[in-house]
């Protein structure tokens, strides 16, 4: 099966927990992988005029990939969601920072776009207002349908290389 991980903000903004940066950087080292990292730029998203806060300016992500991309709000950048359908996989799987936010708005542009998303719900948190996620798990699995554990995943990628 054709597959991509789409990492979703596990960068030093958002203060992921070790265990959620080592789950995807030993992920990451298996499938080709995206990272999606969220900068601030108000003239694009007016995170501090609307919200009173705001990401940083600058940042990496804390962990490897194969083509990172940048964006300024919730939503996936266009330039990510454009390759991704040039790759045209089977299944993207996602994970990362927002389930209730961000994770959640990626699910939309990928499903609109006629892909399949596929949340790795152990690799999955949400934001400082529900850090377990599960908010954004509920409306994931009603949305979109598609969850694997870490754990499934490896255990499918092993199998497709015997």
């Amino acid at each position: 099966m054709r597959q991509v991980l789409l990492i979703n903000d596990v960068q030093s903004t958002f203060e992921p927990p070790e265990w959620l940066v080592d789950g995807v950087r030993a992920l990451s080292a298996q499938i080709l992988t995206i990272a999606s990292l969220t900068l601030h730029d108000e003239r694009h998203t007016p995170f501090q005029r609307q919200l009173g806060w705001h990401p940083a300016g600058s940042d990496q992500s804390l962990h490897e990939f194969d083509r990172q991309f940048v964006k300024h709000g919730y939503g996936l950048a266009p330039q990510a969601l454009e390759y991704l359908q040039q790759l045209a996989p089977e299944r993207v799987l996602v994970c990362g920072i927002g389930a209730d936010s961000s994770i959640l708005a990626a699910g939309f542009a990928l499903f609109d776009a006629g892909l399949t998303p596929t949340l790795v719900s152990d690799l999955t948190i949400g934001t400082w207002a529900d850090r377990s996620g599960e908010s954004g798990m509920i409306l994931w699995r009603e949305h979109f349908g598609q969850m694997l554990t870490r754990a499934e995943v490896l255990e499918q990628l092993r199998a497709e290389r015997e």
